[in-house]
């Protein structure tokens, strides 16, 4: 399998699950998103499915 180059970040994730749960008729909290975001980040991680790439200055 071919190595590709993608980046994620929180926002891009809290971004979409907003858009989505929105779509499905709930009404999500913006700190509550972007939690979720951070769990999925993490659980992405976790999973070696991305790498976390830590610029200077964060």
């Amino acid at each position: 399998m071919k190595e590709m180059e993608v980046v994620i970040n929180t926002g891009e994730i809290a971004d979409y699950f907003f858009t989505e749960l929105i779509r499905r008729g709930y009404v999500p909290d913006e700190d509550e998103v972007q939690e979720l975001a951070d769990i999925m980040f993490d659980f992405l991680i976790d999973k070696r499915i991305i790498d976390e790439d830590i610029e200077e200055g964060e």
